[in-house]
């Protein structure tokens, strides 16, 4: 029986459900005496930083699988915590390329070991003879080891077929990490305004944090949902025109394949996006750490550096920051957190300043760095280990082109739901038509529709998902978001799950519903 059916519309608010989810927002709010630092005088900007990923529904998932463990029943086993982009949790296994590589280098004396293939050995020598005292433990350059900064120069000129210096490319704590140390060096008023970051509307929930943070000026632009989710350049100048008389604009962010809307950005889009950025003199940061994760046969990925370079002057000098990262793709080790950026067209003289500034933290892990490496340096088809790591590779992607198509398929042969085309990364955006007596209790319990959607699908399913809302949503129109990780049989499984939910939420919400 759904949660809202037991309190009549939550007018018994002594449920402990909903007593829960006050608990959860009022954690940690304890008497402040002889307390220095409280929350009258904490950065303010920590006070708007939202991170949906890990807010009211993670902790509602925490709290549920403590109460599994404690031997409370409920219509489900165990939490699928399909709200987070980490595939390993969910069972995809490393590529063992690469963990050979990280084994040989954390434990150098495996290099005699015979189980180890001669191409994992090459690349942990190499990694080992750059580093002071030939140790993993050792500090490196502050921007990354040179060896491995070439290497991914090398890995962008593969890709792209156009020259990469290595002096461009920054090793960081992941892509994120890189992202909020340019955007660190951007943080100046000019005017009385506050530097604006234009940030995709539905867009991933860290820019939105790391903006707030920082206390920049959010300005988002809505993505077209109608058009698969691509840019309409004219709705965009209406936003940047609109915001020039709150903030100074300075930086565009694209996410390509899209997060969490799953599209893959045509060539076309790209080409509009880097003239519009030199037309109004921004700075194109292009999140492309997705760009391994392509599903659709008519769908392939173009860099946005590939793009401004077959432009040519004056567009090849936009600035941009591309991103870059080993916690997606068929690599997916989001726990080891090594990413990388290339920064192209930056002014000479601001260089060491960024340098400068990243050189603070002394340099991204080392491990890290090794794992980068094997990324960026993967077998090559004379090497041993080279059969092994196409069929790994393959496995992981055939897997989740699966799963895409499964999950697809499903949202949209269900009532009140619809799911545009998943043509890359590793999620699922459904939109759902949420009944008017629904959103009336999500009013009442004080959270939004899409909220009270997910809340419910966890309560009756296990299922943990993140709404909409945590994206920043166009008005009016309410999603979740889900990894689609999971092995296809098993996806199947939770769909039918999540289709049972569905029909009964819709039954129980309608106004010929006698709750």
């Amino acid at each position: 029986m759904l949660f809202i059916r037991k309190c009549k519309l939550l007018n018994a608010c002594t449920d402990r459900f909903v007593s829960e989810i006050f608990l959860i927002r009022s954690v940690h709010k304890t008497h402040s005496f002889n307390k220095f630092l409280t929350t009258e005088n904490v950065n303010p900007n920590l006070k708007c930083i939202d991170y949906a990923i890990r807010g009211l529904l993670f902790e509602r998932a925490r709290n549920i699988e403590k109460e599994l463990l404690e031997g409370a029943s409920k219509p489900f086993k165990n939490v699928l915590h399909l709200n987070i982009g980490d595939p390993q949790s969910l069972g995809q296994p490393p590529i063992t390329f690469l963990r050979q590589v990280l084994t040989l280098v954390t434990h150098p004396v495996l290099l005699d070991n015979k189980i180890f293939p001669e191409d994992a050995k090459i690349r942990a020598r190499e990694i080992l003879a750059k580093c002071p005292g030939h140790s993993a433990g050792s500090y490196s350059d502050a921007c990354g080891m040179e060896i491995i900064r070439r290497q991914i120069a090398k890995y962008i000129e593969d890709r792209d077929k156009i020259p990469s210096h290595w002096k461009w490319c920054y090793i960081g704590h992941g892509a994120s990490d890189v992202a909020k140390k340019f955007f660190n060096i951007l943080k100046v008023d000019k005017d009385g305004l506050k530097p604006g970051i234009l940030n995709p509307s539905p867009g991933y929930p860290f820019y939105l944090a790391t903006i707030a943070e920082l206390g920049m000026k959010r300005i988002d632009y809505l993505l077209d949902e109608d058009q698969n989710w691509n840019i309409n350049i004219n709705e965009l100048q209406r936003t940047l025109n609109e915001s020039r008389n709150t903030c100074n604009p300075r930086v565009i962010v694209v996410i390509n394949p899209g997060n969490p809307t799953s599209h893959v950005m045509s060539r076309n889009s790209i080409e509009e996006i880097v003239k519009f950025a030199h037309k109004e003199n921004l700075i194109i940061m292009a999140d492309e750490v997705y760009q391994h994760n392509i599903f659709k046969p008519d769908c392939n990925f173009v860099s946005f550096k590939k793009v401004m370079n077959d432009l040519g002057e004056p567009y090849s000098n936009v600035e941009l920051v591309s991103l870059m990262s080993i916690s997606k793709g068929y690599y997916a080790e989001s726990g080891i957190k090594g990413g990388f950026g290339e920064v192209l067209n930056m002014d000479p003289e601001v260089t060491p300043m960024f340098v400068k500034s990243i050189s603070a933290m002394l340099c991204p892990s080392v491990l890290a760095q090794a794992a980068v490496y094997a990324s960026v340096n993967p077998p090559k088809p004379n090497e041993p280990s080279y059969e092994q790591f196409l069929h790994e590779t393959g496995s992981i992607l055939g897997a989740l082109k699966t799963s895409a198509s499964i999950a697809e398929e499903s949202f949209n042969s269900l009532e009140g739901v619809s799911c545009n085309r998943i043509e890359g990364s590793i999620f699922g955006f459904p939109q759902i038509t949420i009944p008017k007596r629904a959103i009336e209790a999500a009013n009442k319990m004080g959270v939004s529709p899409d909220e009270f959607y997910a809340l419910e699908l966890l309560s009756e399913t296990g299922i943990c998902v993140v709404p909409g809302s945590g994206f920043k949503q166009p008005p009016g129109k309410y999603f979740i978001r889900l990894t689609l990780v999971p092995k296809p049989d098993e996806l199947h499984k939770i769909m039918e799950r999540f289709g049972k939910f569905h029909h009964k939420f819709l039954r129980n919400f309608s106004y010929h519903s006698t709750i």
